[in-house]
């Protein structure tokens, strides 16, 4: 397998899961929130992302992280399976 070729599909995923999360900040930040892409693992699927401002401690950060955030992103990037918080 050519290593090269993978670097260029996970930075297309990578890309795309970026450009998703900045479609979705500014309905975040109108809360006083923001979320920020730490990594993508391609080996599971699982996108790991920062969330801050109001969010950090919020209750309501696990519906924005899974009902907002993941559901988009797996339908926009079907690559993802998952998106957690990054530890």
């Amino acid at each position: 397998m050519n290593n090269n070729k993978n670097n260029k599909t996970d930075k297309a995923i990578i890309d795309r899961i970026k450009k998703e999360i900045e479609i979705m900040r500014p309905f975040i930040q109108e809360d006083g929130g923001d979320v920020e892409f730490v990594s993508f693992d391609e080996s599971n699927g699982i996108v790991a992302v920062d969330l801050q401002g109001h969010c950090v401690g919020c209750a309501l950060s696990q519906v924005t992280l899974k009902q907002g955030l993941e559901v988009n992103l797996k339908t926009a990037v079907p690559e993802v399976k998952e998106v957690v918080i990054a530890e």
